[in-house]
């Protein structure tokens, strides 16, 4: 007799060449990501040769039930690591049967800003640091913490390593290979301040890319704490008090930054996203005012500071960079829990094609 993992793991090319594809969406909160699976007749490679296809939107709070079509257009394939061989992610965005985006479809959007052949001409590169807390399930407390109490104050934990200070390594180093097998180009992991936190980083990445990218490896770590009974909190200060929040710091820059002459460059784009604080605020994840105190190695969210190696400003940039005359800077501001579509394309928006 099978056992259940034999049959999970069956290699459906040995005898046949249909594949499954796992269409990928993000739901109506703006962060929860919905899935469900179709068998195709073979391999497919390119987003555009695959079968547009349909979901229930007012059960993701995206359409009325009177009217609850809503059409997922694929845009990105990865490979799957979860059933492997032939078989694929996709990652989709949403649109009513007229073709119109829906209003919580973000990457419609931000594909329009990077298409622009001025933004195309400075390839917009991102590194993305997603830094998450893993959670007990039945009681919603971080993994590692005492029940109902708190563990030895931040210190030992950011890097750290031992049974008593590294909680949830297996996720995580499951969730690295995972997407370094799905075609992911995630660049690093590390431990994090508080325990129970960690971060991995995406990068770099050429424009909307990024954003794919993010989304997919947030998808593939969520099922990945559905296997080992955990839960993934992107909430950005999951715990109060005296403990670190969780942020996506987006490292960033153009062709023109990394060229000789590239500092001035960063410098006038620095100063383009000092004009449009509010905005970028604003659109840079829900509850980022409980993160963005002052304290934790954060700026107060109502000030705008840049400065060299100080991860306590806005914006930093790092000696390497100063010392080279070109390179890259890195925007801190944004929040564990923020779009990555929303994020990259009003970077390059506002330091590319904005005129003040």
């Amino acid at each position: 007799m099978s056992l259940l993992s034999d049959l999970i793991n069956l290699n459906l090319s040995e005898t046949t060449e249909k594949v499954i594809a796992e269409y990928i969406w993000i739901g109506g909160s703006g962060l929860d990501l919905r899935s469900k699976a179709r068998t195709l007749p073979g391999p497919v490679s390119d987003p555009s040769k695959l079968p547009k296809w349909n979901y229930d939107g007012s059960s993701t709070g995206q359409a009325p039930g009177e009217d609850s079509e809503v059409i997922l257009y694929p845009q990105a394939i990865f490979k799957d690591p979860f059933r492997r061989g032939n078989n694929i992610l996709v990652m989709c965005d949403a649109y009513t049967p007229a073709g119109e985006p829906i209003p919580t479809n973000k990457r419609h959007g931000a594909a329009k800003i990077f298409s622009n052949s001025d933004v195309v001409k400075e390839e917009p590169w991102y590194g993305i640091e997603q830094e998450y807390t893993l959670l007990q399930k039945d009681i919603q407390w971080p993994l590692g913490w005492p029940v109902g109490g708190f563990p030895g104050p931040q210190g030992p934990y950011y890097c750290g390593i031992g049974a008593d200070k590294a909680f949830g390594r297996d996720i995580v180093d499951s969730h690295y290979k995972a997407c370094l097998y799905a075609g992911i180009n995630v660049s690093g992991i590390n431990g994090e301040v508080m325990p129970g936190q960690w971060e991995f980083q995406v990068g770099p990445s050429v424009g909307i890319s990024a954003a794919d990218e993010i989304w997919v490896a947030r998808y593939i770590l969520e099922r990945i704490t559905e296997i080992a009974g955990a839960v993934v909190s992107f909430d950005p200060k999951p715990i109060q008090g005296d403990w670190n929040g969780a942020g996506a710091h987006t490292n960033y820059s153009t062709k023109s930054m990394r060229n000789d002459g590239g500092y001035e460059i960063i410098k006038q784009a620095i100063e383009k996203l000092s004009k449009k604080h509010k905005e970028h605020i604003a659109a840079y994840g829900e509850g980022n005012e409980r993160r963005l105190t002052g304290k934790h190695e954060t700026a107060d969210i109502n000030t705008f500071l840049w400065g060299v190696a100080n991860r306590g400003a806005s914006i930093r940039v790092g000696r390497d960079t100063e010392k080279a005359g070109k390179g890259y800077f890195e925007d801190r501001r944004p929040a564990s829990n923020m779009d990555p579509y929303v994020v990259t394309s009003m970077i390059a928006e506002t330091t590319i094609l904005w005129k003040p």
